[in-house]
């Protein structure tokens, strides 16, 4: 994944902060805008996680600081509801010049409540996601009922949320009741993907069914249980953030059939390894990979290790290479199966090696044939089995050279 730092500014001139999260070639089949929650930051785990998990899918995701929010400029103080929406729409506007329109508006707890409204004033929404938003702006002040009294008579409050105090004053309560969030719904023009855990203490799920009963089709719930409102494990907001790629394809079909012709910037390979653990991002011919290791090697079993997409490279030449050349004889072979098993083994139990001292690599290949072939057909696949070309690399002389980059010490 590649993270760009950006900067843009609202109706009011105030610059907003924002992080760009992109596939390692730059070229994303869809655009994504991503509103936090209220209070939080741009930098949220959760937003990271489901961004992390969007650009797998290749959906590049602008997430950002409201207005006096983590890197943003301007007062919290003299934000409102209306605020937010106007500094998504400002978000969009700068997306649509930069880049592409946003055709995914995905908003996290109040954040998602405003991406609803604003869905009609970005005019290259497709697809609208809402995580444990409430269904009324209002829930709000249910949540902080007490500050509001003092609202009401001295004009203003102080609230600590999430361990840091907050000025909030009379007319971010009397906004917050002005909009018709039913309305807004019922008006989409674009599908809704309502996510929501039933386990959530904040916002209860209750909202998530009055938000999925105003909407019109096509619309899909999906549960998260067992998370929490602020999506507090990796797990989770990773699941979340697969579920939303996997779902909103169905939506974004014109964007998919341009897949094929993509200009890949950077056609190598390209691997980035975090510094937890092994689990490891991969980048190959415009497609997002994952490798890890094993629990017992000091992984999390995430994905394939390093020698299992090896021996998935051999069985993919070998059944590639057995199929192509059945297919050049006009050959009835309907399926090439390979199974494979890689091992070191001592040099001395292996009879056909020169070198008996120290360990060997040793991959065992069981090919099977499906299909009305010949013995003589069979036999002769077997042996162009020995020809592909991955096979030809393992047994040749091979030379790796490294480099180090310049300016590698710094941050991507």
């Amino acid at each position: 994944m590649k993270q760009r730092k950006v900067t843009f500014t609202n109706t009011a001139g105030i610059e907003l902060a924002g992080l760009l999260d992109l596939p390692e070639d730059e070229q994303p089949l869809a655009w994504a805008l991503f509103a936090h929650c209220f209070t939080c930051s741009k930098n949220i785990k959760a937003a990271a996680s489901i961004s992390l998990a969007l650009v797998r899918q290749r959906i590049a995701v602008l997430r950002f600081d409201f207005t006096g929010i983590g890197d943003s400029g301007g007062d919290f103080s003299a934000t409102t509801f209306s605020s937010e929406i106007e500094d998504l729409v400002a978000a969009a506007d700068y997306m649509a010049r930069e880049y592409q329109g946003p055709q995914i508006l995905i908003g996290h707890s109040l954040g998602g409540t405003a991406v609803l409204q604003a869905a009609g004033r970005i005019p290259s929404t497709a697809a609208v996601v809402t995580i444990g938003a409430p269904f009324d702006p209002a829930h709000l002040t249910r949540q902080i009922g007490d500050v509001q009294q003092e609202v009401e008579k001295n004009g203003e409050a102080q609230v600590e949320l999430g361990g840091r105090p907050y000025t909030l004053k009379k007319a971010f309560f009397d906004d917050l009741g002005q909009h018709a969030t039913g309305q807004s719904i019922a008006g989409l023009k674009a599908a809704l993907l309502v996510l929501h855990s039933p386990r959530d203490l904040i916002v209860g799920i209750d909202n998530a069914a009055k938000i999925y009963q105003a909407a019109r089709h096509p619309k899909s719930f999906i549960t998260l249980d067992p998370a929490d409102h602020l999506l507090s494990h990796k797990e989770d907001a990773r699941y979340a953030g697969e579920m939303i790629g996997a779902w909103v394809r169905r939506y974004l079909d014109t964007a998919l059939e341009s897949e094929s012709h993509l200009e890949i910037i950077d056609n190598r390979v390209t691997v980035r390894t975090g510094p937890e653990g092994f689990f490891t991002d991969l980048f190959v011919n415009g497609h997002a990979l994952v490798a890890d290791e094993p629990i017992s090697y000091g992984g999390t079993n995430r994905g394939p290790s390093p020698y299992d997409y090896l021996l998935a490279s051999l069985g993919a030449c070998t059944s590639m290479t057995v199929q192509m050349y059945a297919r050049h004889k006009g050959w009835p072979l309907q399926d090439a199966l390979v199974r494979l098993r890689h091992a070191k083994i001592h040099a001395e139990d292996c009879e056909h090696c020169e070198n008996k001292t120290g360990k060997i690599d040793r991959f065992e290949r069981e090919l099977e044939l499906i299909g009305e072939l010949s013995d003589e057909q069979r036999q002769k696949l077997l042996e162009i089995a020995e020809k592909c070309p991955v096979h030809r690399t393992l047994h040749a002389n091979v030379v790796v050279e490294t480099v180090l980059r310049k300016g590698s010490s710094g941050s991507p």
